[in-house]
């Protein structure tokens, strides 16, 4: 309330037994067309004290009545003449401060996020904030303020224009764009302008059985971790280095061209970290070979045990893969590689199953409804049981139906006889 409204004006429209007459009031002209003049409007479901006050104004019988129908002009001309305000408008305004017509200032609101995009130069940011989820990240990030979010823009097209980089470290990135060494750390608002920007461009998950809703019990922390590593590998793809010794890749018997093998000895297992793929990507000789991929690094010592050197090539995802699994099984789809993958014969096994045949193309290997049959038949009674939400194989419907009807658990390890017959090279 205003410190400067008339005394009068304060006994006839004033105090908190009308409160709730003059807010309906005010929306009266909150939501008038802008260009039309308020002319006359009903008022209903009045109160005694609230019939009370308006019929004074009006000049009107006491009687009390539930609803009146106001004459603007004849209410103006009231106060005009009492002295006390310009208007009912006035009035309003003069109690409880400036009224804001609601479609101006939604209008304006646009206009203003309309600019934040129109003064973007980035493609790819451009293409984002075109988009309902883009321009409500940016509101969120920046708290609804226009001003800030241009701020923010310009930070992000600083650090787009560096992308795609080769092997270099985030917090360097940061340091040498924005002057800050953590500008680009998970939860800052940059960081995840710039990941919303260049995950427009990597593989999403769609899977239509919403795999990342695996049961905690079943695997744990699950979904906070898949975001941190989802957050990685975007920023691996860019070039971008994160904690880029953490989880190596573990590999057997990959071949590369030249002398970058010299230092893996053939049959000996060996680990290659995301520093190391990124900035010196290997020149992996894999065109139209078979590569095999496996959940469990108990396998990949099994089969340099049994073949050595003459195992195929033979890569480890060790649970769901991470940045620096990712970025192997990317470079090797990409030099050509034909994967195929098995994993346990659970719930999460079936999804990194089905991400690794969306986003590397890859193929099943022993890993169907037939397979897993077969190895139920044979397992302990003792065998674990199946825990978690179902997960439908997407390369094998059968699979999933299967595994709910026999409701157990089977390790990668218990099936490694067979699959060692796949892992001994012909050539």
């Amino acid at each position: 309330m205003r410190s400067a409204a008339d005394a009068r004006l304060q006994r006839l429209l004033g105090g908190e037994h009308l409160a709730a007459l003059r807010k309906r009031l005010r929306r009266r002209f909150e939501r008038h067309a802008f260009d039309a003049a308020v002319e006359s409007f009903r008022v209903d479901r009045l109160t005694a004290q609230e019939h009370a006050a308006l019929a004074a104004l009006l000049g009107r019988p006491q009687r009390y009545s539930g609803s009146l129908q106001i004459d603007l002009r004849v209410l103006d001309a009231a106060f005009q003449n009492a002295g006390i305000a310009a208007s009912l408008r006035d009035a309003l305004e003069q109690l409880d401060g400036p009224i804001t017509h609601l479609a101006n200032a939604r209008l304006a609101r646009q206009t203003l996020w309309s600019d934040v995009v129109a003064g973007c130069d980035h493609p790819g940011l451009v293409e984002l904030l075109q988009t309902p989820a883009g321009i409500g990240l940016i509101k969120r990030l920046a708290r609804q303020n226009a001003a800030t979010a241009v701020e923010l823009c310009r930070r992000a097209e600083a650090v787009l224009q560096r992308l795609p980089a080769q092997g270099l470290t985030r917090s360097q990135l940061a340091a040498d764009v924005l002057g800050d060494a953590h500008a680009l750390d998970s939860g800052q608002a940059t960081a995840a302008l710039v990941l919303a920007v260049l995950r427009r461009l990597a593989p999403q998950s769609r899977d239509g059985d919403d795999d990342a809703q695996i049961d905690a019990a079943a695997n744990g922390s699950f979904e906070r971790n898949a975001s941190v590593e989802r957050a990685r590998e975007i920023w691996a793809r860019a070039g971008i280095l994160v904690n880029e010794l953490a989880r190596p890749v573990l590999f057997l018997n990959l071949p590369t061209r030249g002398p970058q093998n010299d230092h893996r000895p053939t049959g000996e297992p060996s680990y290659a970290s995301l520093r190391s793929l990124l900035r010196a990507r290997p020149a992996w000789d894999v065109a139209n070979r078979t590569v095999y991929v496996c959940e469990n690094p108990n396998l990949v010592a099994i089969a340099a045990d049994h073949w050595g050197s003459d195992c195929a090539p033979l890569v480890c995802t060790e649970g769901m893969p991470a940045a620096a699994q990712r970025c192997l099984l990317l470079q090797l789809s990409e030099a050509g590689a034909r994967l195929r993958y098995h994993g346990d014969f659970d719930w999460p096994g079936l999804h990194i199953g089905n991400q690794l045949m969306r986003e590397h193309r890859a193929e099943p290997w022993r890993f169907s409804a037939a397979d897993y049959a077969a190895a139920a038949a044979k397992i302990s009674r003792f065998g674990q049981p199946l825990q978690g939400k179902p997960v439908t194989a997407h390369w094998d419907g059968a699979l999933t139906t299967a595994m709910q009807q026999y409701r157990v658990a089977i390790p990668e390890e218990f099936l490694a006889d067979s699959l060692l017959q796949d892992l001994i090279c012909k050539s």
